[in-house]
């Protein structure tokens, strides 16, 4: 897989669909601060833990594609839950980059400046995630034995599907 920039995305969004990701992320805020002013700064920081725009994000991918392949003449139900399975999944290995950012900012802020602690952190936040996502990629290869992904199968326009045998 290719990392590659696309951002035909902005031009189809709706402004619709970026007031949802705002507002669900807002009132994940809030209501965090609200649980840290009640409990205590260490509690609310969980809270503010909560992937607060993945929900919404994969809503809306899965609602997305599954217009597309709708719009291309076929069931796109199994597309938009393949298609957002794999935002998600990119997301959780960004998970383990945040725990990363989450501890270097946690054991260093009280020492450092913040302005170094926060630019460190970010740059071992992408090293880590960037990492999982390789190690990802070399598992699943390893698993698969080189045979096509199910969901990047999955998630092909109808028209470049072809059977694995003509693949072959």
């Amino acid at each position: 897989m290719k990392i590659k920039l696309d951002a035909t995305g902005l031009k189809n969004s709706q402004w619709s669909e970026f007031a949802l990701r705002f507002s669900f992320g807002g009132a994940v805020t809030a209501f965090a601060g609200l649980v840290a002013k009640r409990y205590g700064p260490e509690v609310g920081g969980l809270f503010l833990a909560f992937p607060a725009i993945v929900p919404a994000t994969a809503t809306l991918i899965r609602k997305r594609e599954q217009q597309k392949m709708e719009r291309a003449g076929s069931d796109g139900a199994e597309r938009g839950r393949a298609a957002a399975a794999v935002d998600v999944a990119g997301a959780a290995l960004g998970g383990f980059g945040l725990v990363a950012f989450s501890l270097i900012v946690w054991l260093k802020l009280p020492e450092w400046k913040t302005t170094v602690v926060l630019a460190i952190a970010t740059a071992v936040w992408f090293l880590v995630a960037f990492s999982m996502w390789q190690l990802s990629e070399q598992l699943c290869r390893r698993l698969r034995g080189h045979r096509p992904n199910v969901l990047t199968h999955t998630l092909r326009a109808p028209a470049d599907h072809k059977s694995v045998q003509d693949r072959r």
